[in-house]
């Protein structure tokens, strides 16, 4: 299909595009303050955008909470780019250095360990609250 549209070939394997992926989801797991702030930038830029585009207060006020809801979803779907540039990034990284099965692995690994470090900070977090 792709053939179609594009008069060249990109020769992307499928244990690249399975490596970048892990490496972004471990990524979007393990630091969650960066993906908070910017799911929260994204958010407040897009209500500012759509609060540009209304000329009065009562339309703007009118369905304000289907529009937030919108840019809510819209945002984090839009904040997943970054990760996957930089998971991508770090998959070229372990491929150029140790080879392809090992991008993957350590993609697992990184996972797992992104996984874990973030259940023990909610922990914490929980526990300090508590407090």
């Amino acid at each position: 299909m792709l053939r179609e549209f594009f008069p060249f070939i990109i020769p992307i394997e499928a244990s690249t595009i399975a490596g970048a992926c892990l490496w972004a989801f471990a990524l979007y797991i393990g630091i969650a303050p960066l993906r908070e702030g910017i799911l929260n930038g994204l958010e407040r830029w897009m209500n500012w955008a759509e609060r540009a585009l209304y000329f009065s207060e009562e339309e703007f006020e009118k369905d304000k909470e289907i529009r937030e809801s919108k840019s809510a979803f819209s945002a984090s779907l839009l904040s997943i780019v970054p990760f996957l540039l930089f998971g991508a990034g770090c998959n070229f990284g372990v491929e150029w250095s140790l080879g392809h099965s090992w991008a993957i692995s350590l993609g697992v690994m990184a996972c797992a360990g992104c996984g874990v470090y973030e259940l023990g900070r909610l922990d914490g977090a929980q526990r300090n609250e508590e407090e």
